[in-house]
């Protein structure tokens, strides 16, 4: 997922601490769900799920995690994806097959019983549904937070919030958001703070990457980035066949980006790519409210309609609203 720019862009990352992360942050809202939906899991791979067989993990996630961001004087806004440009098809045609294989890998696994092996592929067998974003969406609304709907990207959508100076800074996984102009991307705020990666748990920090840093680090355009990120290959083109990050850099700093790009066969011409990373379909028109969280409606959602325990989602919202004067979006602008 995303583009693989992690070996060239180690040296500018920053260990900024809960405590420098204050301010609004604009969520990936799909790359936010699959963590929860991959993470929050039991034993044997299954998902949280209700008395009728819906997934919860989600759910939790949102209301813990957000619960967490808030208490370090984090005002988080989720984004959501809208409906991906065409040339994104056989990225996402492989995302699927990738989760099918990996869901009957699970449900072997399950009837040899090696729960290690069942839990791993159960992760990725996660999927982000259209009950997912709206069940999603509808905690979201309850607890006061809010949430935009792009036409597109997502991280296209926080990337141009974040230069418009509406918000603080991005948040996805992904580095995408650099090639789509954040000037600030934040990495790590949405999982746990231990992560299981190839069967060990390691603990897991926020980074901060700062585009202006990047750019003038690497001696590159932000249109350079995106033509190195091209090389290499992303969501929507396949890059071109033995060209890493290390030889992508040298071949763009040679003026030989057409050259080389002419090589390998995609969805799209590269100069239709370049300018949808520099000027994507976005919503301008958005608006951020805030608003307090409504208790009984969360209530009624999560313990009514899902089954959560009363306790545990007062907890929850106990810990939205535990610092007095909190700040709020307001206090932002």
């Amino acid at each position: 997922m995303g583009v693989a720019l992690r070996p060239l862009l180690a040296e500018y990352k920053e260990s900024p601490g809960w405590e420098g992360l204050g301010g609004i942050a604009a969520i990936d809202g799909f790359n936010a769900l699959y963590q929860f939906l991959s993470g929050i899991r039991q034993a044997d791979g299954a998902p949280l799920m209700d008395s009728e067989g819906r997934t919860t993990s989600h759910l939790s996630g949102l209301l813990f995690r957000n619960a967490n961001l808030i208490e370090k004087n984090i005002t988080p806004i989720y984004v959501f994806d809208g409906k991906p440009p065409v040339f994104k098809a056989s990225t996402l045609a492989k995302r699927r097959e990738v989760r099918e294989n990996a869901a009957d890998s699970w449900e072997k696994a399950l009837k040899e019983g090696d729960e290690e092996s069942a839990r791993k592929f159960a992760m990725a067998s996660s999927k982000v549904d259209a009950y997912i974003i709206d069940s999603a969406k509808e905690l979201l609304s309850a607890l006061g937070i809010a949430w935009i709907q792009a036409p597109e990207e997502g991280e296209a959508q926080s990337s141009y919030m974040a230069l418009n100076g509406d918000v603080t800074y991005a948040v996805s996984q992904d580095y995408d958001s650099l090639l789509f102009g954040a000037p600030d991307l934040v990495r790590n705020i949405t999982i746990s703070g231990k992560k299981r990666i190839r069967g060990k748990v390691l603990s897991v920090y926020p980074e901060r990457l700062r585009l202006e840093a990047v750019l003038s680090g690497m001696s590159v355009t932000q249109e350079e980035l995106v033509q190195i990120a091209l090389l290499i290959g992303t969501d929507y083109n396949s890059g071109v066949s033995g060209v890493g990050p290390k030889t992508a850099v040298k071949i763009v700093a040679e003026g030989k980006f057409y050259d080389r790009i002419d090589e390998s066969e995609n969805a799209a011409e590269p100069d239709q790519l370049i300018r949808y990373f520099l000027d994507p379909p976005v919503e301008r028109s958005y608006r951020i409210e805030s608003r307090s969280p409504d208790p009984d409606l969360v209530i009624d959602l999560l313990c009514g309609k899902h089954g959560f325990t009363k306790e545990r989602v007062e907890a929850g919202l106990e810990r939205l609203g535990a610092k007095k004067g909190q700040a709020t979006l307001d206090a932002w602008f």
